[in-house]
């Protein structure tokens, strides 16, 4: 289970400009030129500064003591989701999939990044694929340009899929998706150089990219130090012993924590120290992004879309709503009524951050566009809130599943009794405690990319205005949503 990915030659060398910022270039408008100038995210404490934190993350078997594990039991999953039982209450692939990696991901990113990434089985296959057969051809402009695009439409349509063929209540069915990924990871990895599947294609990278935004931990280098080294990029390009950067980000330049997985690959092999693991403020991220873009403002919108409808879907209400379909329309197929209302319900946070974007593009002199893609960043802090809300019913409802369908393969009692850890009554509470922790941070952080942005007060009240009334309506919406009791998926 070896993390390397192919070592790059050591004089490619990657230019050292800077970030882009065509977003102010053709610009003359003042609040560009202040923007322009305003310095970055300042990083916290150094845990690379602990002895602990650096003995581990600098071992030849970091990650793969975490790997080695992690695929046993992936292994696992999917031998059991392809020959375990048929009915998911009863297969421990479902419920170690379903109702323990799926919800726990989320809070993963929001505590430690993108650090799954680094130990996922599939990121671990696709360097194994590329050590045996890689050709390693570059990555096409093509999926450098659209892969994010790529990204979002393969979520959507997972998400689908699952309603409308059912693969989370079918272990044969996720069992399918995994060896579906399986292949894919396969093909990119025999073809594309290092993890080009992880960054340009796998819808879990690019949820990872957008969730770690508000993470705790990030990995930034020392710019001063990094300007005096003649180590030809050692920290993107790899050295003898250390494998390149396996999601091809340049720590110099790298302004962001989207396409770093802590796999610390540009720590171990950097000679001059320039790297470093801080800690840091949920959210703080989004606060000091200065190259925006849309197809990642429209991911974020996307899933909180997908998360409304999950949550739709778990209620009575749901009867209620396909019967009216029904009725209004004449159709009584339930693949072509869920795509409909699914559409429908994907398109209304897309929608109304648009209309959001546009009464704030009256104000503050630009494009609606624009509004859209740098605001799209503030209701991340409320998505993903609203997703860990989702799923925490499952990890705590119906969590004793888990120990349940994995006990009964070494001949444990079947289960009795309720599957839930507590009460529907405390998961509400924490449900809506968590939407509290997402909505505050989506607003504050909204106020601070106005203050960031924009010099007058008067335009960034003018800006917030419609932002905030977005973000308390989505927040609102969820808050209705968990008032009702939910379907369990277990």
């Amino acid at each position: 289970m070896s993390q390397d990915v192919q070592i790059r030659p050591k004089d490619e060398f990657v230019p050292s400009h800077g970030p882009d910022s065509s977003d102010s270039s053709d610009s003359t408008d003042p609040d560009d030129e202040q923007f322009a100038q305003l310095p970055g995210e300042s990083l916290g404490r150094d845990l690379l500064k602990n002895r602990f934190v650096s003995a581990l993350i600098r071992s030849r078997w970091y990650p793969a003591v975490f790997q080695v594990p992690i695929a046993a039991v992936f292994g696992l999953v999917a031998y059991q989701l392809l020959v375990g039982p048929a009915k998911a209450h009863e297969n421990a692939g479902t419920a170690l999939m379903w109702v323990l990696w799926w919800p726990a991901l989320p809070l993963v990113y929001v505590l430690l990044g993108r650090f799954w990434c680094a130990v996922c089985p599939f990121a671990a296959l696709s360097d194994f694929v590329q050590k045996l057969v890689g050709v390693n051809r570059p990555v096409p402009p093509f999926l450098k340009k659209y892969g994010i695009w790529i990204i979002d439409a393969t979520f959507l349509a997972i998400t689908w899929a699952d309603h409308v063929f059912g693969i989370v209540g079918s272990p044969w069915g996720s069992g399918l998706l995994l060896l579906l990924l399986t292949f894919s990871v396969i093909v990119s990895g025999a073809f594309f150089q290092r993890r080009a599947f992880c960054r340009y294609l796998c819808f879990l990278g690019g949820l990872s990219a957008n969730y770690a935004r508000t993470g705790m931990v990030t990995l930034r280098a020392n710019s001063d130090i990094c300007s005096t080294c003649t180590a030809k990029a050692a920290c993107y390009n790899g050295t003898d012993t250390v494998a390149a950067c396996p999601l091809s980000s340049f720590p110099r330049t790298m302004e962001d924590s989207a396409n770093c997985n802590l796999c610390a690959n540009c720590i171990k092999s950097c000679p001059n120290d320039a790297i470093t693991l801080t800690v840091r403020q949920p959210t703080k991220e989004l606060w000091f992004l200065r190259n925006p873009k849309i197809e990642e403002s429209f991911l974020a919108m996307a899933i909180m879309g997908i998360v409304i409808i999950q949550n739709v879907t778990m209620l009575k209400l749901w009867e209620d709503v396909l019967a009216w379909v029904e009725q209004a329309s004449g159709i009584t197929s339930y693949p072509v009524i869920f795509t409909a209302v699914f559409a429908v319900g994907v398109s209304i946070p897309v929608a109304l951050l648009a209309l959001a974007a546009k009464v704030a593009a009256h104000e503050n002199i630009e494009s609606t566009m624009k509004n859209f893609a740098r605001f799209g960043y503030a209701l991340i802090p409320l998505d993903v809130a609203a997703h860990v809300a989702h799923n925490l019913f499952h990890l705590l409802a119906e969590g004793k599943s888990v120990f349940y369908t994995v006990s009964a393969l070494f001949g444990g009692l079947p289960q009795e009794g309720s599957a839930a850890f507590v009460g529907n009554g405390r998961i509400m509470v924490l449900q809506f405690a968590i939407l509290a922790l997402g909505l505050a941070g989506s607003l504050y952080t909204a106020r601070r990319i106005a203050h960031r942005r924009y010099r007058t007060p008067a335009r960034r009240r003018s800006t917030l205005i419609p932002f905030t009334i977005l973000i308390t309506v989505l927040a609102a919406l969820n808050v209705a949503m968990f008032l009702f009791p939910m379907a369990h998926r277990m």
